[in-house]
């Protein structure tokens, strides 16, 4: 019986994953189409977003050309960093860093974008005084409509850029605390154990995460309506896409990988196999997320209209006389 359950294995699967050089050396004809086209999408993703900095440099006004370069930038950033993670699978876990430190300061850029549109801080609080807040949104509390609508004023609109700047500011910091911790052998994605630091940063940064992204998600519910003529749905749709693939969907293949559901592919052992699946995948996604923003973004930005003043007293007066 235990003549059975000896399986030989491969020693390359229980390796590092492999440099640069092995991989060239060992690409066959379908690896070659398959790693030139995907580089080329991520090369043409970048000349996109190069071309729409230039376009939004020009065309668009002063107060929201930053805003907007960071959040179309999501995309094309992830997407090369995904190529380099590709072509160095040694260097994955550093190109998913930077890739998330973007994002997490694209997240607190996207809640300002939407308060540049609407013609900034003061425009807002003049538009919107009257109005409450619906905190009973995702991904917090969207399973608790009893909450109370919360007032907006000037604290209450700085919390809510607080919320998400937290996310921006610490997620950076952590970054750097796990590559450093990651020379020293003490941070290591595979380590599960209670005394690997993982263990400990990643759940922290995903609270974190979600967190940042209460606010920008009362923001939106409240000013969708408002700026629906910009196409503030759509580009919150990107911004989620962008947020499930970067990070859900990298999170459940690299959970595969460590579970062992993921088989050897020498030279990649499973867990270097889900890395490079994911950054494969990434770039694909990305590329058709970079076109379908630059259709969104590249345009003129005109000032919205002002609000019209209508009250409920003004509403039932012309529903009576109308009956």
């Amino acid at each position: 019986m235990d003549s059975g359950l000896n399986i030989t294995t491969d020693p390359s699967c229980k390796q590092k994953p492999p440099l640069a050089i092995d991989i060239i050396l060992k690409l066959d004809l379908f690896g070659i189409i398959l790693y030139s086209v995907l580089t080329f999408m991520a090369v043409v993703s970048m000349l996109i977003f190069i071309e729409e900095c230039i376009y939004i440099y020009k065309k668009v006004p002063a107060n929201k050309k930053s805003v907007i370069i960071w959040v179309t930038g999501a995309a094309p950033v992830i997407g090369t960093m995904s190529c380099l993670g590709m072509w160095i699978p040694r260097a994955t876990m550093f190109t998913d860093m930077i890739s998330g430190c973007y994002f997490a300061i694209v997240v607190f850029k996207f809640l300002i974008m939407m308060l540049e549109e609407l013609g900034g801080d003061e425009a807002f609080l003049k538009r919107a005084g009257k109005h409450t807040l619906k905190i009973s949104t995702g991904p917090c509390c969207c399973c608790c409509p009893c909450l109370p609508r919360a007032a907006i004023t000037r604290r209450s609109l700085f919390l809510l850029k607080l919320g998400s700047f937290q996310f921006a500011l610490l997620k950076i910091a952590f970054t750097i605390l796990s590559i450093v911790l990651s020379t020293n052998g003490t941070f290591d994605l595979a380590d599960l154990s209670i005394r690997g630091a993982a263990i400990w940063i990643n759940p922290f940064v995903g609270i974190l995460t979600i967190i940042a992204l209460w606010p920008v998600a009362i923001l939106f519910m409240h000013l969708r309506i408002a700026l629906r003529t910009l196409k503030i749905i759509p580009k919150y749709a990107m911004y989620q896409l962008v947020l499930v693939l970067s990070q859900l969907q990298t999170a459940i293949i690299n959970i595969l990988a460590l579970n062992g559901t993921i088989a050897c592919a020498p030279p990649f052992s499973p867990a270097a196999r889900g890395y490079m699946m994911s950054q494969q995948l990434l770039i694909l996604e990305m590329f058709i997320i970079t076109l379908v923003t630059r259709l969104l973004y590249r345009r003129e930005y005109d000032p919205l209209p002002e609000e019209e003043d209508v009250n409920e007293n003004t509403k039932m007066i012309t529903m009576s006389q109308s009956a």
